[in-house]
């Protein structure tokens, strides 16, 4: 049985989730846009730092905090110290290496402590079993594309933002389902649009 988008999305509140995929960080810059006060941004130093303009369709730069870590464990106790605060709505963090169990418990924990949700993009096969859910986001080639290879437009940069389409699916779930949806982003209406479940 197929899950219902809006009992997927937006994200439960006071636990920690991961995104994986060429698409992640739209998918987190939409998660942002749709959080309720500040949202900690967090990835190590040798990252490309996230432009907060860059991610002015999806989201208020305002709203952004930006933090730079030394290496990935400090990015970890960064984004755990955010979420136990309770003062932000939403906690991104960039994951470059596989996160364990332990670590990804102490971060749910960290999530339901301060009512704060956590949002860690990681690599593919790179999460942690105590994650909610886990989400695995892709580019689909844009209405009007011709053939096979054309390829998807992935950064929160394009210049179409309301035609661009993405395969988004839980992969993981808590609740034991999985599904996934053809969306597209709505600037206009500053919010998820649900094409079709994905194969109908």
């Amino acid at each position: 049985m197929s899950l219902p988008f809006s009992s997927a999305y937006p994200l439960k509140r006071a636990r920690a989730h991961e995104v994986c995929g060429e698409g992640g960080l739209v998918f987190a810059a939409i998660t942002a846009g749709q959080a309720s006060g500040p949202v900690v941004w967090v990835s190590e130093r040798w990252r490309p730092v996230v432009n907060p303009e860059g991610l002015a369709p999806y989201c208020d730069p305002g709203k952004l905090l930006i933090t730079r870590a030394d290496t990935p464990l400090n990015v970890l106790a960064s984004a755990e110290t955010a979420l136990r605060s309770g003062a932000v709505g939403l906690v991104v963090a960039e994951i470059t290496d596989p996160i364990g169990l332990t670590e990804g418990r102490r971060l749910q924990l960290a999530a339901e402590t301060g009512g704060t949700t956590a949002l860690l993009l990681v690599p593919e096969g790179g999460g942690s079993n105590a994650a909610e859910t886990r989400w695995r986001c892709s580019g689909l080639p844009a209405p009007g594309a011709h053939g096979r290879d054309t390829p998807p437009s992935t950064g929160p940069w394009q210049n179409d933002h309301d035609s661009t389409p993405w395969l988004w699916s839980i992969i993981k779930n808590k609740t034991g389902t999985l599904s996934e949806w053809v969306v597209r982003w709505d600037a206009a209406a500053h919010r998820v649009i649900v094409v079709s479940e994905a194969g109908s």
